[in-house]
């Protein structure tokens, strides 16, 4: 899972916390939508450089390791490979490593391919798979993903300093490794981190020091068909061909990544200035136009929602500390939660791209909740009323807001994000519609965030953040691991409960290897959520990709728009 500054779930963080692997039982019906952009009957032609096209200035942390959104993970697709890939149907398969899984579900032994060269000519062992899971579980590691590795026996003493090895780690040959799990989960094996870091790359280069490294920040490395060149930070990367790849040349010489004009997205395609890119839907009519472009539409596994802030992040205890409390009365987050006429909001904001949701497991998963079985919170200013009264929240003084229930003013302070043309007047409308139930919202300083000062905010628990509207990408499997339990630094509202806690565990238990056990576990789980509401699930979204007639090989579907892009080639007129 993960939101789409900060995203990893391929994401891989946006698969490691939600894949499930085949050998669970996936359902049919779990399968991505895919859309793809080529003539199938013609050659491949080699040569030329295409430009993907990104709407904001990225934050250059190029390893997969330390990358926080999908800013920079759109270059690590070109230059990276993990050890596992992800199929159409979402089911986890070969890639670099295969694996064998023993009866206990505990121990795994991965075999990798030999003669895989990293761009500086190194050869790729197990022993950098090694140090990439040592890193994470490093005490001195800064970035998110410690929960890709807690799995793994002794991760949790290497973490905390107390041994100088992990037990459950063992290298048997340059391509062979074994992986003991703690204990039994139903999918660890799409949990466990699967991008390797050149060891010898990074020899003498501290844990803490990796992010703003040489290594990471100005010549990072990978595996992947195309190796980075040239970084303009902010700004743009260039990538050309690497003719070591494992799986044979790429069809392009390179590939040109940089920051584009979302206001601009139009006429860039039509002057040949962008091949690819994602586009905002306020461009949809324009660029459906044009007849040099192709635009490719997939539902996305990602969903809006509006969070509450209940209280900060503790560095030091690595946990929530709910001590915000302002939303402490889940009556008021259920009255804003019907306060909103969403469906009308997509409607006029949002070309009706869009599927209104209640809970934050995607509608194609087999684990999602039936509508029937929850509160789908329909648009219903007098039920907002009627629940506001009921908690306190009443107007006291006749100027049309409420006070809160001790009588003082009461004002909540709502941060979003500039995006689109429509971003101003959309975030208008929202807080319209809680206005007119008689609460106080204001837009923080008076107006939009760019993408990354947000995200900062967020993150940080910034005390003017109070309400803010996100995006989480997601795949179809339930575990809420990374994104709702107590010690996931992600889990920007800072909300728990020991019942929380106790089913997200049970999910990934021996118990849960049994699908239909399970599945009643998020069943028991999305109930919860749904009557606490700890954020408002705005809806699932729909992705737009804009691709270049003269760009074939493209294929996108719910988990991105960049893959295997060494097939990608460029049909000349």
């Amino acid at each position: 899972m993960i939101n789409k500054r900060r995203s990893g779930i391929a994401l891989w963080l946006l698969m490691i916390a939600v894949l499930v692997s085949a050998c669970n039982g996936r359902d049919s019906n779990s399968a991505l939508s895919v859309a793809s952009h080529s003539e199938a009957a013609e050659q491949p032609q080699a040569g030329g450089i295409v430009t993907y096209g990104y709407a904001s200035p990225f934050q250059g942390l190029f390893e997969p390791a330390f990358y926080e959104g999908e800013d920079d993970y759109n270059v690590l697709q070109f230059s990276t490979e993990a050890m596992f890939t992800i199929e159409d149907d979402l089911s986890t398969k070969p890639n670099i490593a295969t694996w064998m899984e023993a009866e206990d579900h505990r121990v795994f032994t991965f075999k990798i391919k030999p003669g895989i060269r990293w761009h500086n000519g190194d050869e790729l062992t197990v022993e950098d798979w090694k140090f990439a899971l040592e890193t994470i579980a490093s005490p001195d590691y800064t970035g998110s993903r410690y929960y890709s590795v807690e799995m793994i026996q002794g991760a949790d003493a290497y973490h905390t300093g107390k041994a100088k090895e992990i037990s459950g780690i063992k290298v048997v040959d340059p391509y062979t490794i074994r992986i003991t799990m703690a204990t039994a989960r139903v999918n660890s094996i799409d949990n466990l981190w699967p991008y390797p870091m050149n060891k010898k790359y990074f020899t003498d280069v501290a844990v803490k020091d990796m992010p703003t490294s040489d290594q990471v920040r100005k010549h990072p490395i990978g595996i992947g068909p195309f190796e980075i060149t040239r970084i303009q930070p902010g700004q743009s990367v260039e990538l050309k061909r690497f003719d070591n790849y494992y799986q044979g040349k790429a069809h392009l010489d390179g590939v040109l990544y940089k920051v584009s004009d979302e206001k601009r997205i139009t006429s860039l395609f039509e002057q040949g200035e962008v091949d690819i890119e994602t586009v905002p839907r306020d461009a949809y009519e324009s660029l459906n136009k044009l007849d040099t472009v192709d635009l490719l539409q997939t539902p996305e596994l990602s969903y809006e929602y509006i969070g509450f802030k209940f209280g900060h992040w503790d560095n030091d205890a690595q946990k929530v500390v709910m001590d915000n409390p302002k939303f402490k009365d889940k009556r008021l987050r259920q009255a804003m939660y019907y306060a909103l006429d969403r469906q009308g909001i997509i409607n006029t904001f949002s070309y009706g791209l869009g599927r209104l949701i209640e809970t934050p497991i995607p509608s194609s998963s087999w684990a999602k909740i039936p509508d029937s079985e929850i509160n789908t919170y329909p648009y219903s200013p007098d039920k907002a009323k009627e629940l506001l009264d009921q908690a306190g929240y009443i107007d006291r003084d006749g100027d049309g807001l409420r006070e809160d229930p001790q009588g003082k003013k009461f004002t909540i302070h709502y941060d979003a994000m500039i995006g689109s043309a429509m971003a101003e007047p959309r975030t208008a409308a929202i807080i319209q519609d809680w206005r007119d139930v008689g609460l106080d919202v204001r837009l923080s300083d008076g107006g939009l965030k760019e993408l990354n000062t947000f995200y900062d905010a967020v993150e940080n628990d910034d005390p003017s953040i109070e309400l803010f509207n996100g995006v989480w990408g997601l795949a179809s499997d339930p575990d809420p691991s990374g994104l709702w339990r107590e010690n996931d630094l992600w889990n920007y509202p800072r909300w728990s409960s020991q019942q929380n806690e106790e089913l997200i565990r049970d999910g990934v238990s021996m118990k849960s290897y049994d699908k239909e056990y399970r599945k009643q576990v998020y069943y028991k789980w999305q109930k919860l959520i749904n009557e606490e509401v700890p954020m408002i699930f705005f809806a699932e979204r729909e992705t737009i990709t804009a691709v270049n007639k003269r760009l074939q090989g493209v294929r996108v579907n719910s988990m991105g728009n960049i893959i295997e892009p060494q097939k990608w080639w460029i049909k000349e007129e």
